[in-house]
Formats: C-alpha cells, sequence, structure tokens
C-alpha cells in the first residue's frame, strides 16, 4: 500500500459511517431503537467533523477507545487472554479508577470526537457505577463486552433508559464449545439474556472469540440464524490472539482471516439484519494495526493508556494527566512514527509479537 496515499482519518471515518448504516438498518424493525440511532448517526457526523478539523491541524483523533473499566472476574475461560497477562483477577485492587475519574474521561472522549468506547474488563457489568456513568453520554455509543452472567431487571432498565448502552455477550459458538470454554451451564443464561432483551426491545450483540477450531461453526447461517431469530443485531468476530506459546496454535492464519473476511462479505450482502464486525481484521486494508492512537487504544482499570488490550504495556496514565496526552506518550509516538505497526506478523496481534520491542522503548531505549 502507498502510505503517502492513505488516508487514515478518511478510512476511519468512512469506517464509522459503514457501521452505524448497518446498525440503522439492522434496527428498521425497532422504531425506539432505530429512532436512537438516526440521533446517534448525527451525533457521529459532528464528532467526524471534529477528528477531521483535528486532522487538518495535524492532531489525530482515534473514532474508537477500549476501556477495561475493572480488572475483576467471575469466570476462568480457557486461553483468556487477560488471565494470561495478569490483567483480570479474581479480586480487583482498590486501586482502580472510580466512577466519577471514568464519567471525566468519558466526556472528554466526546469533546475530542470519539464516537465508540467498547467496554471490557474483567467483567464490566461488576461496575454499575461507570455503565451508569457512560449513560450520561449519549454522543458516544458503549458496546457492552460482557459474559453475561450479571444482567438483571436494573440492567434491563438501565439498557431501556440509555440507549447508548448496548451489551455484547461473549459467545463461542453452540453449547457444546461455549460451556466448554466458559463454563457449564454458561451457554442457556446467554439464551435466556438474549430472550429477554428481545422480548423487552433491546439492541444487543455477540462477541465471538475466533479459533481454528470454531471458525466454521461460528460463521454457519446456523449459527448466525439462532442469533438473528432472538434479536441479536450484531455480531463482533474477535480473532484469539496467543499470549502463551502453547495456544498459538488456535490462532487463525492467513488462509482463516481471508476465509472469514469473505464470509463477512457475504454476510453483510445477505443478511443485513445483522451487523458483522472482525476485529482486528484486515490490518492491510487498513494501513496496518490501528493500535496506539491510530484507531484507537486501550485504558486499564487503573488508567493506564495502552496500545491495545493484547499488548498491556503503559508509559502515562489518564488520572494524571488529559486523554489528550495520553494520545501522545512517548510509547504511542515511537510505534507510530516508526513503522513497528505496518509490519508483518504471525497473526493476531503484531504488538503482541514484539513484545520485547516495546519493552525496550518503555525502558526509554533507541529503536
Amino acid at each position: 500500500m502507498n502510505s503517502a496515499a492513505f488516508d487514515l482519518q478518511d478510512y476511519l471515518t468512512k469506517g464509522v459511517e459503514h457501521v452505524v448504516s448497518d446498525v440503522i438498518r439492522a434496527t428498521l424493525k425497532n422504531p425506539r431503537e432505530s429512532a436512537f440511532m438516526v440521533k446517534f448517526a448525527a451525533a457521529s457526523r459532528k464528532a467526524s467533523q471534529k477528528r477531521r478539523k483535528a486532522e487538518d491541524g495535524g492532531e489525530h483523533i482515534p473514532p474508537f477507545l477500549i476501556a477495561s473499566i475493572t480488572s475483576k472476574c467471575n469466570l476462568h475461560c480457557a486461553g483468556c487472554y487477560s488471565r494470561c497477562n495478569h490483567a483480570t483477577v479474581d479480586q480487583a485492587p482498590v486501586a482502580q479508577l472510580t466512577g466519577e475519574e471514568w464519567l471525566r474521561i468519558f466526556e472528554e472522549a466526546d469533546e475530542l470526537g470519539v464516537s465508540f468506547i467498547l467496554l471490557a474488563g474483567g467483567e464490566p457489568m461488576l461496575r454499575r457505577d461507570v455503565i451508569e456513568a457512560a449513560g450520561q453520554i449519549p454522543g458516544i455509543l458503549f458496546p457492552i463486552f460482557t459474559n453475561g452472567t450479571f444482567m438483571d431487571e436494573a440492567y434491563f432498565e438501565l439498557f431501556a433508559r440509555r440507549r447508548n448502552l448496548v451489551p455484547i455477550m461473549s459467545i463461542e459458538g453452540e453449547r457444546e464449545i461455549t460451556d466448554a470454554r466458559r463454563g457449564s451451564g454458561i451457554y442457556d443464561r446467554l439464551i435466556a439474556n438474549m430472550d429477554e432483551l428481545h422480548r423487552r426491545g433491546l439492541i444487543f450483540g455477540a462477541s465471538v472469540t475466533v479459533t481454528r477450531q470454531n471458525i466454521r461453526e461460528v460463521s454457519s447461517s446456523a449459527f448466525l440464524k439462532s442469533l438473528s431469530d432472538r434479536g441479536c443485531k450484531a455480531v463482533i468476530f474477535v480473532e484469539f490472539v496467543p499470549v502463551t506459546d502453547e495456544s498459538r496454535e488456535l490462532a487463525p492464519g492467513d488462509a482463516e482471516r481471508e476465509y472469514l473476511r469473505g464470509e463477512i462479505l457475504r454476510l453483510r450482502q445477505e443478511k443485513p439484519e445483522m451487523v458483522y464486525i472482525s476485529f482486528p481484521g484486515d490490518e492491510k486494508s487498513s494501513g496496518g494495526c490501528v493500535a496506539a492512537g491510530r484507531g484507537f487504544f486501550h485504558i486499564n482499570s487503573h488508567g493506564g493508556a495502552e496500545p491495545c488490550p493484547f499488548s498491556p504495556y503503559s508509559d502515562i496514565n489518564v488520572r494524571d494527566t488529559s486523554l489528550k496526552d495520553a494520545m501522545h506518550s512517548r510509547l504511542f509516538r515511537t510505534l507510530r512514527e516508526n513503522g513497528h505497526l505496518l509490519e508483518d506478523h504471525a497473526g493476531g496481534c503484531v504488538l503482541n509479537d514484539k513484545r520485547e520491542l516495546v519493552e525496550r522503548i518503555l525502558s526509554g531505549g533507541e529503536i
């Protein structure tokens, strides 16, 4: 790709517009959700204009953030990258960001022109205070990546009041493979949540970790129809990222990623009742990895600004500085400006493959 001719801001803006238009189309049969999405589309256009104005002035603002609002989780899913990186634990330490601190971050993101903030964990629904704070920022859409085990009446009512909060439930395929990875009975609980959300007319989605083992099942017509029939409006395919040598064989390779890319293109044409997104997706089409502030960055539960959840390294904390300043940390600038995000890699995450390089940058070494 000719990087000089590649307009990253234009690419990202079109990506945001594509997602928003797909969601509007998917919610046409649900007047309340569709009405909200039309309002959000207007807010998203204003955010895009802010980002373009900043870009023209030499300031790149990514449209996405990922916020891990807690490090605590009640499940022990097989191969969880976050537990392998010790970012997720059974009992969250006390030094995590408060709900008030997260609200300040969300408000600043809104001012900068961020359109989406993905709430993750640990298990984010353990932090009801933070999710309620997110609901106060209608100009940002907050997908909540949850294991679904803490869904209750209070959350159903919150999602009905704050339509910018969208639960995205993690499911691995059918019952056998989901329970094998996440625990016995989890599949049935997820299905019960989906049925209740659908009954109440609330929009929700599903997150699927894609491995070499389940890629055919989770992209099959039967599996996706089962989600669609229950009212699911978005499926996010998250490529498995190996953080141990033992799990590397599960990571999708070039052939699997190409297959998934083709399936998503087909699904968007043939089954427009749902939105289909792949993460990290085809990096070649986006001019390289979009982490470290190119398209998004990650804020951990303690406020550390990291390139992405799969690369848990930080040299700046949003508790002590502004979100804007965090985007220009030495680590982020070095990764972006020295071309490290544009290089080929074995699969999943370029920065996970370059852990030693990232550690050298953090130690102040010249790269």
